[in-house]
């Protein structure tokens, strides 16, 4: 299929990215170039700033009124309706298709379908549950600054499951119908500052500073282990493997938290 040259500007992918990642309606006020969605990773953990940070607000704010574990499942359900639930539909369809399919084609065809199994139901319920329990674990005033930490962090980590495997189907039977750009030297180094300014400003409130090492070399082990797997199962990523990648990869970040930090 012939691809057109991208002529979009920085902005438009910008634009691209918070509308094709999130449901907030920001398309009521831009409309960017359809080629400009073939960017859309490049500020992937740039909307991790928009997303955490709800979810990082709603905690921050809820827990003045309510328990922690009240405030906890507001500042879940927010992200969730922020993004339409689109990384957890992804895990759901990553567990189903793992788990039942044994053939690529056969892999291929059940991430695809719109019905759940029991694999997804199941991956969606433990995810749940770790991602409640190890923030919970944590003292209360770290909560909201870890999840603005975790968020864009987990992105810009998982954008490497988009430029060193091809994409597992062709453009006509992706479900966005849209296949990610390579990145260039410049745009590589974008992803690197979005996800990781956040991050710096997370290592500099810790009390036990000697431990940062962990919050980046686990996440990135969790993200090869996941790549190494995927590329061995069915040669390529989808758009459902990054949506699993990303939260298995923030899910560790918050494991990490609780392990060095949990109560």
């Amino acid at each position: 299929m012939h691809t057109l040259p991208d002529t979009s500007k920085w902005h438009d992918r910008i634009w691209a990215s918070f509308i094709f990642f999130t449901r907030l309606p920001f398309w009521r006020i831009y409309e960017p170039p359809q080629q400009a969605y073939r960017a859309v990773v490049e500020h992937w953990a740039l909307t991790g700033w928009l997303t955490g940070g709800l979810m990082a607000l709603t905690y921050w704010l809820s827990s003045q009124f309510f328990p922690a574990t009240v405030a906890l499942i507001l500042a879940m359900g927010i992200r969730m309706l922020a993004t339409g639930a689109l990384h957890e539909d992804g895990l759901a369809d990553f567990f189903d298709g793992f788990g039942g399919g044994r053939s690529r084609p056969r892999i291929l065809e059940i991430m695809k379908d719109s019905h759940i199994g029991t694999f997804g139901v199941l991956g969606l319920v433990f995810y749940v549950l770790l991602l409640f329990l190890t923030l919970l674990s944590l003292p209360h005033e770290m909560i909201a600054m870890t999840i603005l930490a975790a968020d864009p962090f987990s992105k810009m980590v998982t954008t490497q499951l988009t430029q060193i495997l091809p994409y597992a189907r062709n453009e006509l039977h992706a479900k966005s119908g849209m296949v990610y750009r390579r990145m260039g030297l410049w745009s590589g180094l974008l992803v690197l500052a979005q996800g990781l300014l956040p991050l710096l400003l997370f290592f500099s409130i810790l009390e036990n500073g000697e431990y940062w090492t962990t919050f980046v070399f686990v996440p990135c082990l969790v993200m090869y282990a996941l790549l190494f797997f995927i590329r061995s199962r069915i040669q390529g990523y989808t758009g459902d493997c990054c949506g699993a990648v990303v939260l298995l990869v923030e899910l560790s970040f918050y494991a990490c938290a609780s392990w060095i930090y949990g109560g």
